[in-house]
């Protein structure tokens, strides 16, 4: 019953600058994604994150080409 279909978790950086409040417009505007974390649920869910604040052996070195990262977890939900 569990695990017959896919569902996909990656992570994206945007260039360095990307202004912060078109990430916010950008994340407010979602219609199919709700904000929130992945615990394995059906759910869209995109999330603005700061690794380094997460790891607690090695910092990740961002480039200075690099900005924000963005978290998605596409779900399953049939639109």
């Amino acid at each position: 019953r569990d695990f017959k279909s896919g569902a996909g978790l990656f992570g994206f950086q945007l260039v360095a600058g990307f202004p912060q409040d078109a990430v916010d417009s950008l994340l407010d505007g979602m219609e199919l994604f709700s904000m929130g974390f992945s615990w394995g649920g059906f759910e869209s869910l995109i999330l603005q994150n700061n690794i380094n604040s997460v790891r607690s052996v090695d910092k990740w070195e961002y480039e200075p080409k690099y900005g924000q990262t963005l978290r998605l977890h596409v779900g399953l939900e049939d639109v």
